[in-house]
């Protein structure tokens, strides 16, 4: 007979996502996942699978919580500036006390090596695709756009976004946001 769960999965999930935004993926061991967790290896590894299988479901979560900036993106009829305001956003959302932790996705893409986990790129490939369809819907709005405009400047600003989350975690508030303001200057 199946042991009852004695911890809430949505709840260790929602730790070990933090854990692995803070410290990486390679950087986050089995130890520091079961303290942090309150959890035992076992339990980790008969509800996730693998540490691969945790880090799986930790993106799914990191995706939910920043599914409130991608909803008021995504409902914004303000064209480039509100890709521009989600930027402004995207560091609020990233910051662990005043310390930023960059993005999640950005922070396990960095860390990709020769051969990396099929299933772990293939889920970071599908996130920033879909954060590029949402930055290309809100570029044609500007109706003065071609499709070849929008497709490049939507590549632009996905990329630029990779860059603001790799350099949130380590310059200023006005660098950044010096950063932001020329990144969107002669679009």
């Amino acid at each position: 007979m199946a042991r009852k769960k004695e911890y809430n999965e949505e709840e260790v999930v929602e730790k070990a996502m933090e854990l692995f935004w803070r410290n990486g993926y390679e950087n986050t061991s089995m130890q520091m996942l079961e303290k942090e967790m309150g959890i035992n290896k076992f339990s980790i590894y008969s509800s996730f699978g693998s540490k691969n299988g945790l880090f799986l479901e930790s993106l799914k979560c990191y995706k939910q919580r920043l599914s409130t900036l991608m909803s008021k993106l995504e409902n914004s009829s303000d064209g480039l500036l509100s890709i521009k305001h989600y930027f402004y956003d995207f560091l609020e959302f990233s910051k662990d006390n005043e310390l930023s932790k960059g993005c999640l996705v950005t922070n396990a893409a960095n860390e990709l090596g020769e051969t990396p986990d099929v299933e772990i790129q293939e889920a970071l490939v599908q996130f920033t695709n879909g954060v590029k369809q949402l930055f290309t819907t809100i570029l044609k709005q500007d109706s003065e756009k071609n499709e070849l405009i929008v497709e490049a400047q939507a590549d632009y600003l996905l990329i630029a976004m990779y860059g603001l989350s790799s350099a949130s975690r380590v310059f200023t508030a006005i660098q950044l946001e010096n950063y932001i303001e020329h990144t969107f200057k002669n679009l």
